[in-house]
């Protein structure tokens, strides 16, 4: 939408004088161009796409300190409407957030690769993108420095996102095309997303449930999310299909299937059936010995190459740590029920 040119230097243009350039060291300058799909559009809906790692509120800020310049003049103003083909020229103040994006190497289990994918098999305890609290060390930061090329993809090529304490399987864009087919293919539910999750108590009736109410914002805290009613709360529509695999006297194994990918999805909707995942205590699960985290895990991720077309399926196995709680509640995983 915006073609921009990423970092053009680490010192801001000097027109002054050399003590200038001294006190703007750690200025970052940022060029983009706004193209005719985002003509007539507001000022900071363009920076955001110029600047994607940065959020709405922090570009805004930039812009009431005049730190924006819209064809080498400067706009104080959000709501000022761009054109096809206007300059854009923004200076980024060092901040925690302007210094998310910095490639750090970390290890990364790659599933598969390809010149247009990445499939990774994400740990437990990896925040996935940056926020506040978690500026660095974000799996973004690990993709930047695999793939440099990756830097000139939105969010780093990221498509859907995992919780901090969810292990397992996400596809990355290595390019902007790409990215867009994937979203697409996300938005259009031709993604395939299932998850293995092990919750409190055993399970009673139909060994299938589906599940399709609405999420949103807890009205009672903010902090979390709940079932919703649209009528009375915003929200949106959220459904997942859960199939018992293995019962046992404290819990269940359950194998759950996103139709939808609202924010904490599949933790919202167990809850609501009285079966919070274990460690989760956001919802109301409890930790165990062998368990200090939410016990959910994306097992198998399947979708059409956003290139090639052909058919792919990935699976992974669960960590060590849903294992033992595996063992530690008597419950059987037979890897053979997904193929």
């Amino acid at each position: 939408m915006i073609q921009s040119t990423g970092i053009i230097s680490s010192h801001p243009v000097v027109t002054e004088s050399d003590e200038t350039d001294e006190l703007a060291t750690d200025v970052e300058w940022r060029k983009a161009a706004v193209t005719p799909v985002l003509h007539g559009g507001r000022l900071d809906r363009a920076l955001v796409d110029a600047a994607p790692e940065f959020s709405r509120s922090y570009l805004q800020q930039l812009i009431e300190a005049g730190l924006v310049q819209v064809n080498a003049q400067v706009v104080r103003k959000a709501s000022c409407k761009v054109k096809a083909g206007d300059s854009l020229l923004i200076e980024l103040r060092p901040t925690p957030q302007s210094q998310a994006f910095a490639p750090q190497s970390m290890p990364l289990e790659v599933v598969f690769e390809d010149e247009h994918i990445l499939v990774i098999n994400k740990p437990a305890g990896l925040v996935v993108h940056p926020a506040p609290g978690n500026w660095s060390g974000t799996l973004l930061n690990g993709l930047l420095a695999y793939d440099k090329s990756i830097a000139s993809v939105p969010r780093a090529g990221i498509v859907h996102r995992l919780d901090k304490d969810t292990s397992g399987l996400m596809v990355v864009a290595r390019s902007r095309a790409v990215m867009d087919q994937l979203v697409r293919a996300i938005a259009a539910r031709e993604v395939s997303r299932q998850y293995l999750a092990i919750a409190h108590r055993p399970w009673a009736g139909p060994p299938l449930k589906t599940v399709d109410v609405p999420i949103g914002r807890d009205p009672r805290n903010r902090l979390r999310m709940a079932v919703v009613d649209l009528e009375k709360h915003s929200g949106k529509t959220a459904k997942t299909d859960f199939i018992l695999l293995a019962n046992g006297d404290a819990g269940c194994l359950v194998r759950c299937i996103l139709h939808t990918g609202r924010t904490h999805q599949i933790r919202v909707h167990m809850a609501s059936l009285g079966h919070p995942l274990v460690a989760d205590s956001v919802y109301g699960g409890s930790c165990l010995p062998v368990m200090a985290r939410q016990a959910l895990h994306a097992v198998r991720l399947a979708f059409a190459h956003p290139v090639t077309g052909k058919a792919m399926v990935f699976q992974a196995p669960p960590p060590a740590d849903f294992d033992l709680l595996l063992r530690f509640w008597g419950l059987r995983y037979n890897p053979a029920e997904w193929a």
